[in-house]
């Protein structure tokens, strides 16, 4: 989440022709009078394409480059590819060190390198997404209110389920993903009230967020159970989830489908297929996004950069939100009225699960 590597992962830069771990390019230097708007993203494994919070981030960046005419390489953008955790500072350094303006780190688990990296470079602007670094005048925290996302979800998943057992699928146990699985169970207690129905809520981690045969086989016991609506907040782990339901899915006609929500990025096309029937349909009934993209613009796109300060995206800020997918248009009428509810403080989200 602000989850899919945590979740939410980060932004990375590579040098001028240097090939950087993961990077495989050959760089080129940017001419630009914009060097000031100059990106590094540093991520983890999963990579730039993990269809997750990685992936939103290198949108966000591309828009930049587009916008404000920056090439890939030195002085314009790129992106980092971290192996292993001892490769974040080393990653955040290089970046630094090549000139890139801004270096993101996207996710909880960055918060050191940017710490010692900030330190080490005061002329560089760092930004920690998905958890807080203080005391830094050129480190800006960002973080989303992916509760608010979350709890929408589990009012779909409650209005959605056949079988009145939905499941939520999380990487590892982070205040982070917490956020997901307060939102969403709390999304479907309140909604099964409303209802006057008893649904039951399957939680379960994966332990990883580059895991998904682990996700899968998770996925496959939960739908097995009689769950038909997975919501998740695994980062690559996550794409195993989608593997079994599409398994499962092929086997019976679109009508009796099991579901899965995706996160941080628009998951829909991973939900095509052919059902029992050889028609075509899809099961990723809406994907939880999480702005990376629009944090990444946002930031780079200020005249000055908000060094020292934490902000905050939620569904008021449209930093957070739910894809329209496959959402009937009375649910969907109706979770945008549970929005307004929540924009204007009437209901109250949690931020960690209950016990």
């Amino acid at each position: 989440m602000k989850v899919k590597n945590i979740v939410k992962s980060g932004l990375i830069v590579a040098l001028s022709g240097l090939l950087l771990a993961g990077c495989g390019h050959k760089q080129s230097a940017t001419t630009t009078k914009h060097k000031d708007k100059s990106i590094a993203l540093v991520v983890n494994g999963s990579g730039v394409d993990d269809k997750s919070f990685n992936q939103s981030a290198w949108e966000g960046t591309k828009a930049v480059a587009k916008k404000y005419g920056l090439t890939r390489g030195k002085g314009g953008y790129d992106y980092f590819s971290s192996q292993s955790d001892g490769d974040y500072l080393p990653n955040m350094n290089q970046a630094a060190t090549a000139g890139y303006k801004n270096i993101f780190g996207v996710g909880f688990q960055f918060n050191q390198a940017i710490e010692e990296s900030a330190k080490a470079h005061p002329k560089s602007n760092y930004v920690i997404v998905d958890n807080v670094v203080k005391g830094y005048k050129n480190v800006a925290s960002v973080n989303f209110r992916s509760n608010e996302a979350a709890y929408l979800a589990g009012v779909i998943a409650a209005k959605t389920t056949k079988t009145h057992k939905v499941g939520f699928v999380g990487a590892m146990k982070s205040d982070i993903i917490d956020l997901f699985q307060a939102g969403f169970n709390q999304g479907v207690k309140d909604e099964a009230k409303v209802l006057g129905k008893k649904i039951t809520v399957q939680n379960t981690y994966v332990g990883s967020f580059t895991a998904p045969d682990k996700a899968k086989s998770i996925a496959q016991a939960m739908y097995a159970g009689g769950v038909d609506v997975i919501s998740t907040a695994a980062g690559d782990s996550g794409n195993g989830v989608f593997i079994a339901a599409k398994s499962i899915n092929q086997t019976k006609p679109a009508s009796q489908k099991v579901w899965v929500m995706g996160v941080d990025s628009d998951q829909q096309s991973q939900g095509a297929y052919k059902d029992s029937e050889g028609k075509k349909s899809n099961f990723c009934l809406t994907s939880i996004m999480t702005g990376v993209d629009s944090a990444v613009k946002n930031i780079v796109e200020r005249k000055s950069f908000p060094g020292g300060k934490t902000l905050s995206y939620g569904l008021k800020e449209h930093g957070v939100y739910l894809t329209r997918g496959f959402i009937s248009t009375k649910n969907w009428n109706y979770s945008q009225k549970v929005a307004k509810k929540i924009e204007k403080g009437k209901i109250k989200v949690a931020i960690h699960p209950t016990k």
